[in-house]
């Protein structure tokens, strides 16, 4: 049995510490001086993210709307710092829809007619995630199937309200070129293309439903501007084609995410380029082209910090022993990433009788307090030095972090969580 570690960064050298701004420098060594165990936690900037989403949205022409995905940073003061910047949150849960509706009476205040900026996607939602949906209101529940639209019909109908729908579609192809997940595969996501004018025809015929568009989810962690404008070109153009070729009032085109971060930080997507491509291709009218950005608004706006409990050599390789490790921040095992640290030097040795443990001007492997050799968060990085007692900063772990991680394997402490 073969064990998934992340690549090796060789050879990368750790970010120098001037890489973490002043004031998460600040923020992280007084909370490790006040802490009574070992520092593990998450900082977060709301402002950070907030800024994103502000160019983003600045950037888009009036018929396109942005929605977070709340599964990337379910953190309520990220979301309250993004509430103000955005159009609405994409949700998966019910646990998610309380916190998006929650969020959104604090912005917006009590809720009117109107319905409530939220939309749903889920390849397996249940009756009661379903039945949580429709009662709030929410402006689209992105169905997955005929059996779930049957669903939608039932509950709406009991409730006495009309659910408004789009249909998920798993397109035969996307002919986009670029770094883009093209549809036409196998998958548990959406309606198979083939499938969707019979799907349609039995769903115009279902009472309590508005079936208002179509969601389309056919890219993933992309970093050119000119694909992506592409992309949403062809999703916008489909679903026009396929309303028009059925009778559907078209409202509602959601291309998903999709927007890519780079984990080193040397490359960024152009929402200003974005912008400016896809302004002359608007949708038919009446219609809203919805994307749901999550990791791309909120990367850069988080740092996973644990303190070195020791350094130890064995065999020729240096290794770092952090109070944390995959329980806390999986991602760069799960996405095999390369995810770089800065040290962050402490002074303060509470353990002064004791000899001090150090690594200097060497490659080091970042491990955690997991018993198993899959705890491995970053391998062969040169460091100048780190000491037990040092921060192990992890930058760029805003997305996919806290919400991804293992927390009750072996069952240590979480992670904390903080905001700046």
């Amino acid at each position: 049995m073969s064990i998934e570690l992340p690549p090796s960064a060789a050879p990368r050298s750790a970010h120098p510490v001037s890489a973490l701004p002043g004031r998460v420098r600040r923020r992280l060594l007084e909370r490790a001086a006040s802490a009574p165990e070992p520092l593990a936690a998450y900082l977060y900037d709301p402002a950070t993210a907030a800024a994103r989403a502000r160019a983003l949205r600045a950037a888009l022409p009036p018929w396109a709307a942005v929605y977070y995905a709340v599964k990337a940073n379910s953190f309520p003061g990220v979301l309250h710092g993004l509430a103000p910047h955005v159009d609405g949150f994409e949700v998966a849960s019910r646990s998610e829809l309380s916190l998006a509706l929650r969020t959104l009476a604090a912005r917006d205040g009590a809720a009117g007619s109107a319905p409530v900026p939220v939309v749903a996607a889920g390849p397996a939602k249940t009756v009661p995630v379903l039945t949580g949906l429709i009662a709030a209101g929410v402006e689209a529940v992105n169905a997955e199937s005929l059996l779930e639209l049957h669903r939608i019909s039932r509950i709406a109908s009991g409730l006495g309200t009309t659910a408004r729908v789009g249909l998920r579609v798993n397109p035969a192809a996307v002919p986009v070129t670029g770094s883009l997940h093209m549809g036409g595969q196998p998958s548990q996501f959406g309606v198979p293309e083939p499938e969707v004018p019979e799907v349609l025809e039995r769903a115009r015929r279902l009472p309590a439903i508005d079936l208002t568009g179509f969601h389309i989810h056919a890219a993933s962690n992309n970093l050119d501007a000119g694909t992506h404008a592409e992309y949403l070109r062809w999703c916008v153009e489909w679903s026009a084609a396929t309303a028009a070729a059925h009778g559907i009032e078209l409202r509602h085109i959601d291309i998903g995410g999709g927007i890519g971060v780079d984990f080193d930080g040397e490359q960024c997507f152009d929402t200003a380029r974005f912008g400016e491509l896809i302004a002359a291709t608007p949708p038919p009218a009446g219609a809203r082209v919805i994307l749901e950005p999550g990791r791309f608004l909120v990367t850069d706006c988080g740092w996973y910090a644990a303190e070195v409990t020791d350094v130890k050599h064995s065999y020729g390789q240096w290794f770092v022993m952090l109070r944390g490790g995959i329980n806390h921040f999986q991602l760069p095992t799960s996405w095999e990433l390369v995810h770089n640290i800065a040290v962050l030097p402490v002074d303060r040795w509470d353990e002064a009788d004791l000899p001090r443990p150090a690594a200097e001007n060497t490659r080091v492997t970042v491990v955690g307090e997991l018993c198993t050799p899959e705890d491995t968060l970053l391998r062969d990085v040169h460091v100048d030095r780190v000491r037990a007692g040092d921060l192990v900063v992890f930058p760029r772990a805003g997305s996919y972090g806290w919400e991804f991680a293992m927390p009750a394997f072996l069952g240590h402490p979480p992670a904390g969580r903080l905001l700046l």
